[in-house]
């Protein structure tokens, strides 16, 4: 089945969006730093005609600012011009195709590309740097964020009373997952894309080393394997996961667990894009998935995995064997 973009409308603010008025990613040229301000208020305030002008007009002024351009294709898309935005948002690929703000996924959202099975790595990392300093914050105070937890439950439940030898974190973030594992595990490892995420993960003392790379990166142990794999919350950033199950299947060894979460997507195809840029999975295509790469679900649950905009996210959650 193919996967799709869902397309409510378009006025819910996208991730991967950094704050134009950071210094980081202003444009240098005061007038259209000014003018994006603006844009912005009445964004704020509704007119996203006059926003999308208003971004126009500024990067007419700064025809280099990727951001300012990514920004403006929001504008336009949130005000209906689909057509235009798409435009836009090809125009900032092409200016770099690294795509660190996610115009490739916000060209599937608008339906004028397929859904790409996976985004940018710089547009992952990106958008991790930008949350590390209020991640737990947002998630676990604001959001309900319970994942960790309930796949700490799960995994209990799979294999009661059970110590691991050596645990990989992938995607470990701030270190939230690895909290729960450290008591289990004689060894822990983490890997993530993004610095910003594992310098805070760093100051927990947490894990035995951490990486900094792609999932589909990360290494064996020297002299061994792990006997347990998770993935909290990370692969609703990857739209086809056949490569991540694939790739964990060469760390474990017959027996290994493999514990992770997704959000919920409906049987009508093996995933989506949801509006959030996020991606849904369905679960006869995640244990269709595991199955390619040896794996057998132990056990499996449906939970609410946190709220968003006040909706409670649907999620699956999956404990499963190497054999």
């Amino acid at each position: 089945m193919r996967a799709r973009a869902s397309r409510p409308h378009m006025r819910e603010p996208l991730l991967g969006t950094p704050p134009l008025r950071h210094s980081l990613h202003r444009s240098g040229d005061d007038l259209a730093d000014r003018r994006a301000e603006y844009a912005e208020a009445y964004a704020k305030a509704g007119d996203l005609a006059a926003a999308a002008d208003l971004m126009s007009q500024a990067m007419e002024r700064a025809p280099g600012w990727l951001l300012g351009r990514v920004r403006w294709g929001e504008f336009l898309a949130e005000a209906g011009e689909a057509e235009a935005a798409g435009a836009v948002f090809r125009e900032a690929l092409e200016q770099d195709e690294a795509d660190p703000y996610g115009a490739r996924l916000k060209l599937a959202r608008l339906g004028a590309e397929p859904v790409p099975d996976a985004p940018s790595p710089s547009f992952v990392a990106g958008l991790f740097d930008q949350y590390a300093d209020g991640f737990e914050d947002a998630l676990v105070r604001r959001l309900d964020y319970r994942v960790p937890d309930l796949l700490l439950g799960l995994l209990g439940e799979a294999a009661p009373g059970a110590r691991f030898r050596a645990a990989l974190d992938l995607g470990c973030g701030t270190g939230l997952m690895g909290e729960r594992l450290k008591p289990l595990c004689d060894r822990l490892d983490g890997i993530d894309l993004s610095a910003g995420m594992l310098d805070k993960a760093r100051r927990k003392r947490l894990y035995d080393t951490l990486m900094e790379g792609d999932i589909l990166a990360a290494p064996r142990p020297e002299n061994g394997d792990y006997d347990l794999v998770t993935a909290a919350d990370v692969l609703t950033y990857l739209g086809d996961l056949r490569p991540v199950f694939a790739h964990a299947a060469t760390l474990q060894e017959s027996g290994g667990m493999l514990a992770f979460s997704t959000e919920f997507a409906d049987e009508a195809e093996d995933f989506v894009l949801r509006p959030s840029l996020r991606y849904a999975h369905a679960p006869a295509y995640l244990r269709a998935a595991l199955a390619e790469s040896g794996y057998a679900v132990v056990l499996e649950a449906a939970e609410t995995l946190r709220r968003d905009r006040g909706e409670a996210i649907a999620g699956t959650l999956i404990v499963a064997r190497r054999a």
